[in-house]
């Protein structure tokens, strides 16, 4: 039977790498541009991709691809609001009081009683809750590996064209985390069960993708 290390090499070996937000961006959304099929969603016609499980190591609302290439009004209208103290994120409820619950601090209160514990998950779903109302973003899970944070972020579907708005905040949850504990964070890993692009976006989708060129993933 494969050992410890095998397995470890063969995940790794299954996850897509990205230095920056900019490329994964990309990167993703050339993953959905090959491989996708038509498809429908609530919001009406996609093309839908396979599942994708990826890291991103560095993420900024400076990052020159998304700069150049991004909606420049919601990067700025978003940087600036997390300039602001009193701008919670459009996660904080379900991540800091899902029905009275704190689950940052859980997390963070597992991880110091138990740092080699994969049990650090939380959901930012509901049961029984309305299906117009379930979150994008299902799942967060933390562990330390290596003396780093890992923070895996679980998506039941994601419009990749837009996907850079949700993974800075993200990252910022993660470095708070990290912080917490005092520990430097790793990569942020996403999986995504359904990328898709709407029908609508195809052809910005096809000038981003001819203007930027093949990007190097790991």
């Amino acid at each position: 039977m494969p050992g410890q290390d095998d397995m470890s090499a063969r995940e790794d070996r299954d996850v897509r790498r990205f230095e920056t937000c900019g490329r994964a961006w990309i990167g993703v959304l050339r993953h959905v541009w090959a491989a996708g099929e038509a498809g429908l969603e609530d919001g009406g016609p996609i093309i839908e991709g396979p599942p994708l499980l990826f890291e991103i190591c560095s993420l900024s609302w400076e990052d020159p691809i998304l700069r150049e290439y991004g909606d420049r009004a919601r990067l700025v209208r978003r940087a600036q609001e997390r300039t602001r103290r009193a701008v919670r994120g459009r996660f904080w409820p379900r991540l800091h009081d899902l029905q009275g619950h704190d689950q940052i601090r859980w997390v963070v209160d597992l991880l110091r009683a138990r740092p080699w514990t994969t049990s650090a998950w939380i959901s930012l779903t509901i049961p029984g809750e309305p299906a117009d109302g379930l979150p994008a973003l299902t799942a967060l899970s933390f562990r330390i590996r290596g003396y780093r944070l890992i923070m895996t972020a679980m998506f039941r579907s994601q419009n990749v064209h837009r996907a850079y708005l949700a993974y800075i905040p993200l990252r910022e949850v993660q470095v708070q985390v990290a912080d917490e504990l005092g520990l430097p964070p790793g990569p942020l890993r996403v999986f995504v069960d359904v990328p898709h692009v709407h029908v609508g976006d195809v052809e910005r989708v096809a000038s981003v993708l001819a203007s930027v060129p093949e990007p190097n993933a790991a």
